[in-house]
């Protein structure tokens, strides 16, 4: 009886060759697709944080007493660069942080393309996106 059993188990067996392989055909596909989403959606969170730090510390370099836009762009580019972005648009308003007045912001934006900071060789999600990130801070600076 169990001899029976075992040869038609044997050939259910030989017929299901290659199963395997075209499951993994089908699935793979959505497989690396959700795989690199994850990547790319995972960096761009990463660069956005670091984009919304490099701002505050720009902010915080522009309302100190006599600072220039040079100092804020050179605390931001420093900032940026030891996290491997390069070639950030730094903008500061108003363009020379010293002349704000007593309580008035200094608003410091930073941006970068997101083709520029991907890991992955070419965005499948994100590739036509700027990243922007923006701190604004009060000065308060003697009358």
């Amino acid at each position: 009886m169990s001899t029976k059993l075992e040869k038609s188990c044997r050939s259910c067996r030989r017929n299901r060759r290659g199963a395997a392989a075209v499951e993994f055909a089908v699935v793979s596909p959505v497989f690396f697709l959700l795989v690199f989403g994850m990547i790319e959606y995972g960096r761009m969170v990463m660069v956005q944080q670091l984009l919304t730090n490099a701002a505050r510390e720009g902010a915080r370099v522009g309302v100190l007493d006599n600072s220039t836009a040079g100092e804020v762009t050179t605390a931001v580019t420093n900032y940026l660069t030891a996290a491997k972005i390069n070639s950030p648009t730094i903008a500061c308003n108003p363009t020379n942080p010293s002349s704000a007045g007593y309580g008035q912001p200094v608003t410091v934006t930073v941006s970068v393309p997101f083709s520029q900071v991907s890991w992955l060789p070419s965005p499948m999600f994100l590739g036509g996106t700027t990243m922007t990130a923006q701190s604004a801070m009060r000065r308060e600076t003697v009358q």
